[in-house]
């Protein structure tokens, strides 16, 4: 029923963690993160770690998956100063070249070598799709994603738990939760920001679903124009060495049909994957017929009520894709001076970061007026100089004119509040065709615009001499020019910011254009309006600032696009066959779902026959975000009256990143309040970016693009340089950077993580506001937390038994001990603060909450504390201990499901259910709420928290003296009465968590000989055995060598540090200063210890 199998795609590693005082722990978690959430915790249920030390099995040199080193020390060892850094930088900078250089054969011996294959089980039954796995058969004896991921997912789709019908007819007068998957496009896979964004979704769908609300969750996929086409014309022409010219419109749209059910079809797959419980029975594709109607008919009613207009104005302009292309279509890359910067179409790389300064003549004048400009070749499209009115130095020249060196023509000097008297010479040329301040600037002046760059990015046939050049040569050329007048004044180093289209690399051209906009002035007002109210509520607050100034500052929205895959504009040009009518059908438009509608519709407005009309409609397709912005109401039907419409809109919330808060939440705003008259939803929680873990942003020139399947199913180095080389090419620099980047990142390749810790991970970050920097590191900690449940769950199972049937926690409530009592109230705690952390989306507490409870409570101190009474006589203790095991279990894993689908199921189908509890499936359980449980029991707990400080101590008494267990006793001794009791009645417990062979508690102190002790508290000490327990003379010996290298270390040290102090860096100082303090702490502290055992002896 099982098989082995080896796994080359998993690293097994065995960490150990002490605590700063001495308490030895096991199985837990590696990192940054993990180690300050550990001493931000200490005092907590449980042994809190803040210190790590790991010991991996990879044998390989470089950095593995652990960091082996602690975490301190070596911070304090790296601020020793500069020169030690950069030594070591360059060290592993030459490691990396090294192994650059190395033939693949020699790479791959080493990457054998390091890897530790580690046996996994696999789920071997025959199970056709949508059969109940079966759960019959013994759990694996180690957690296995493989073997647990299997299966369910479309047992989970045939059973129709996803549906919002399946609650409805259990609770039908409740309120339906509805939220829609930002749709990813279809242009490749999906990546670690669409796994946050399912992470956080299916978290927040899956918990209202177990709270018995109809929940209706709906995918989709964006058909995203330009990046479509980008890629199916690269894709054509890799494989056929055809253009899209080549095929035509009707041939080259089949290809992307091909495209889009090749990649729609593996982004279903990868969703389904990731466990993400859509309803896919209500999936949309943004260019569906259904949703292609809604887009017409959208566009339409805004056509007709003079919401969309045809205009010429400033647009952005890719000269490579030959079209506009949107806001978020350009990336802003920013340069410190001049550089080199490769553009398509140049054979050589172009020069930017250049201000270059030059003179116009005024007009009847042996005066010159100097400007400066880094766009040399937009001068020729000058029609004005601009100043500051209070400029003292050029107020005499307003009013007048200068002589354009080039053009024939004269240009007005003119006076503008808006100009920077700082900036260059103080004195701006003014092209309104190719600038958008300029423009703006431009129309406040009724300046005329002058186009000089044509669609192809050369310079038009007005341009004279340069005419036909390319934009970036007639750069050169007019500076040359220019020089020949002796109008060339100079060039400097300029910083500044380079417009790149983010799919052609190409310099983004602002020009004027004829298109199609959106009047967005009103939608806006009212969309501002609304979050002002409070009818519509961001999250986290602090985005309602880039609401604010997006929306109070926004230009008519562009919606039309120079492209052939996308939704047609549905809108003819009207003319006539007729002279006669044409004259009074000069730039008609009619708007319409097909052209009979449309010359019926034409012949209607303008009062011409039918047959005399002709319409021809418009090329051009409509911006992707258009389309995107109906999607709340289009995917449930809209225009129809549907029963989905009517019972699932609006939708109840909006998850998205906070990047696409403008191009599409706000758009979805102003669009549903525009054609519904109301919110398409009332909150908006907006996540991060992911970044990688030193928070660069993911890039695949950088090679720190991880796909999520990787992190799932593992993936060796070798595979991850063959992905990054099989997809768009790199030139050899950026293919040289990237592999070194994967080498220095995944040295070891990604080990098998699995799904479900993949999305736990991702939501213990504050993926609010900062960045999100994922460590896969971080990710493997949290596989380490599911094999930590999949061990206390087998455990309980055997502590069962086979006839075990659970009775509810009324039945048992007078039955149970102060530890069950205790473990019952931390349920309590922790089900409290996941449901207030899931209805505030503050995700990491509701992880914390849960990793705690499972971790810190339930395996660190109820699992090891309840050993013996399960071993007991006393029938009762034991009944009261195996429910009480039953219900931690069985509650901790519904507490888990909404992060955890695939773990939690899998262990949940294994438990016995208490009798009258039909629920087929963890995902439709009732999710725990605090009065599930008994009355929270806070002095209790505290109570506990004291027996746990005085466990620690003893542990970390052991592990200082080596004491060996069990042979050893220990006496707590107290002065305060109530200690007294306390630790009285938990006696056995410390027993046995701290593996003494007793503990006694009394106020008195044993005698010098023969214990050593530890401080619980100020009115506390525990006192442990050493008698038969330690060899003590050994014991001194090897502790008095090491408090020598101790004093010759810190006298080392004091030495090193004491000359030139003032030329030292402060922060070097410090850093000095603190080793010194840690020396002299750890010398006191072993001081101590050759004391206790001198006495003791």
């Amino acid at each position: 029923m099982f098989r082995s199998c080896i796994a080359p795609k998993s690293l097994g590693i065995n960490c150990r963690f002490v605590h700063e005082k001495g308490i030895y722990l096991r199985n837990e978690s590696i990192g940054r993160h993990v180690r300050r959430w550990c001493r931000a915790n200490i005092g907590s249920h449980g042994c809190a770690p803040t210190t790590a030390a790991c010991v991996s099995t990879s044998s390989q040199t470089g950095s593995n998956y652990a960091d082996g080193r602690d975490g301190k020390d070596s911070k304090s060892d790296r601020m020793q100063g500069k020169l030690e850094k950069m030594r070591r930088r360059q060290q592993r900078q030459d490691q990396l070249e090294s192994s650059h250089l190395q033939k693949s054969g020699k790479v791959r011996a080493k990457q054998s070598k390091a890897w530790r294959p580690k046996e996994v089980v696999t789920y071997d039954i025959p199970t056709m799709p949508g059969e109940k796995k079966d759960t019959s058969v013994p759990l694996p004896d180690s957690y296995s994603p493989a073997y647990v991921e299997s299966a369910w997912y479309a047992w989970w789709e045939r059973m129709g738990f996803f549906k919002p019908e399946y609650a409805a007819g259990k609770n039908a007068d409740a309120k339906p939760y509805v939220t829609c998957l930002p749709p990813p496009n279809v242009t490749g896979m999906l990546h670690l920001g669409h796994t946050l964004m399912v992470a956080i979704e299916d978290s927040l769908v899956r918990w209202h679903r177990m709270r018995g609300r109809p929940t209706l969750w709906i995918p989709g996929s964006d058909h995203a124009g330009i990046a479509t086409q980008i890629m199916v014309e690269k894709s054509l022409w890799q494989h056929q060495r055809k253009t899209r010219h080549d095929l035509g419109r009707a041939k080259f749209t089949e290809e992307v049909w091909k495209w889009k059910k090749e990649k729609g079809d593996e982004i279903y797959r990868q969703l389904k994957q990731l466990g993400a419980s859509l309803d896919w029975d209500r999936s949309k594709f943004t260019m569906d017929e259904d949703y292609a109607h809604s887009v017409r008919e959208a566009f339409i009613h805004l056509h007709d009520n003079g919401t969309i207009y045809r205009s010429t104005q400033l647009v952005n302009w890719s000269c490579s894709l030959k079209s506009v292309i949107s806001d978020i279509e350009v990336e802003s890359k920013s340069i410190d001076g001049r550089k080199t910067v490769t553009v398509p179409g140049y054979a050589e790389p172009v020069e930017f970061g250049t201000l270059t300064l030059f003179s116009y003549p005024v007009h009847n004048s042996d005066e010159s007026i100097t400007v400066a400009t880094t766009r040399l070749e937009t001068m020729l499209g000058d029609t004005a100089l601009a100043v500051h009115p209070d400029d003292m130095r050029y107020i005499h020249l307003i009013g007048q004119t200068v002589d354009h060196p080039f053009m024939g023509k004269s240009l007005p000097i003119i006076a503008d509040p808006s100009v920077d008297r700082e900036f260059g010479t103080g004195v701006v040329k003014i092209t309104p065709a190719h600038d958008f301040r300029d423009y703006d600037l431009g129309q406040r002046h009724n300046l005329p615009s002058v186009t000089v760059i044509n669609d192809t990015g050369c310079m038009t046939e007005d341009c004279r001499q340069f005419k036909g050049m390319k934009r970036f040569e007639a750069r050169k050329a007019v500076a040359e020019a220019l020089k020949e007048k002796g109008l060339f004044v100079g060039a400097r180093d300029h910083p500044m910011d380079i417009p790149l289209c983010r799919r052609s690399k190409d310099i983004v051209e602002p020009m004027l254009k004829t298109q199609w906009f959106v009047d967005s002035r009103w939608m806006a007002q009212e969309a501002v309006a609304s979050v002002e109210s409070g009818q519509l509520k961001i999250v986290p607050e602090v985005h309602k600032k880039v609401w604010y100034n997006w929306l109070k500052n926004i230009r008519d929205w562009c919606i039309s696009r120079q492209l052939w895959w996308g939704h047609r504009i549905p809108v003819y040009h009207i003319t006539s066959s007729d002279d006669t009518y044409n004259k009074h059908l000069d730039n008609c438009w009619v708007s319409a779902h097909t052209e009979k509608e449309a010359v019926s519709k034409a012949a209607e407005k303008f009062q011409v026959p039918v047959e005399k009309i002709k319409a021809e409609q418009d090329p051009d397709v409509l911006d992707t975000w258009f389309s995107s912005a109906l999607f709340p109401f289009a995917i449930l039907g809209w225009p129809e009256k549907t029963s989905d419409l009517q019972r699932y809109f609006p939708t109840t919330m909006l998850e998205t990143g906070h990047d696409i808060l403008f191009f599409w939440v706000a758009r979805m705003v102003m669009m549903s309040s525009e054609l519904m008259g109301r919110l398409p939803f009332t909150e908006v929680y907006l996540h991060s970016m992911v970044r990688d873990a030193h928070g660069r942003k993911m890039s695949k020139s950088l090679g720190n693009v991880i796909d999520p399947l990787d992190v799932i199913h593992g993936s060796s180095l070798e595979d991850l340089h063959k992905k990054l080389m099989s997809g768009v090419k790199l030139d050899e620099p950026e293919l040289s950077i990237a592999l070194r980047g994967q080498r220095s990142d995944f040295p070891n390749g990604i080990p098998e993580c699995g799904t479900d810790a993949l999305r736990f991970a991702l939501c213990t970050y504050k993926a609010q506001v900062e960045d999100l920097n994922l460590n896969i590191d971080t990710v493997l900690e949290y596989r380490h937390f599911c094999n930590k449940i999949w061990n206390a769950v087998r455990f309980t199972l055997n502590r069962l038994g086979q006839d075990f049937t659970p009775l509810t926690l009324h039945e048992i409530s007078s039955e149970l001990l102060p530890m069950d009592r205790w473990i019952l109230s931390r349920l309590s705690a922790a089900a409290e603060a996941c449901n207030w952390a899931l209805e505030q989306y503050e995700f990491p507490t509701a992880t914390t909450a849960i990793h705690q409870f499972w971790i810190q409570a339930f395996c660190d101190v109820y699992l090891e504390s309840v050993k013996g009474t399960l071993a007991s006589a006393d029938q009762q203790s034991v009944r009261a201990a195996q429910n009480t095991l039953y219900h931690c279990v069985h509650a901790g894993l519904r507490l888990l499901s909404p992060f955890m689908p695939y773990l939690t199921e899998e262990l949940y189908q294994r438990l016995p259910k208490v009798k009258g509890d039909d629920c087929p499936s963890v995902c439709v359980a009732k999710y725990p709420i605090s009065n599930h449980f008994p009355t929270r029991d806070t002095k209790l707990e505290q109570e506990v928290e004291l027996v746990m400080d005085t466990v620690r101590t003893m542990r970390s008494v052991q592990k200082e003296f080596g004491i060996k267990m069990p042979e050893a006793s220990a006496q707590i001794v107290s002065d305060d009465m109530s200690i007294q009791k306390t630790l009285e009645r938990f006696s056995d417990t410390m027993a046995t968590l701290s593996r003494c062979s007793c503990v006694t508690v009394t106020s008195v102190a044993p005698p010098p000989s023969g214990w050593v002790y530890g401080l619980v508290n100020d009115s506390s000490t525990v006192y442990v055995s050493v008698k038969d327990s330690i060899d003590s003379e050994d014991l001194i010996k090897k502790l008095t060598a090491r408090r020598k290298k101790l004093l010759t270390q810190l006298d080392n040290h004091v030495s090193s540090t004491k000359s030139d102090i003032e030329k030292i860096p402060l922060r070097v100082q410090e850093a000095n200063r603190q080793k010194t303090l840690r020396l002299q702490s750890q010398l006191e502290k072993l001081e101590s210890t050759l004391k206790q055992l001198e006495d003791a002896s």
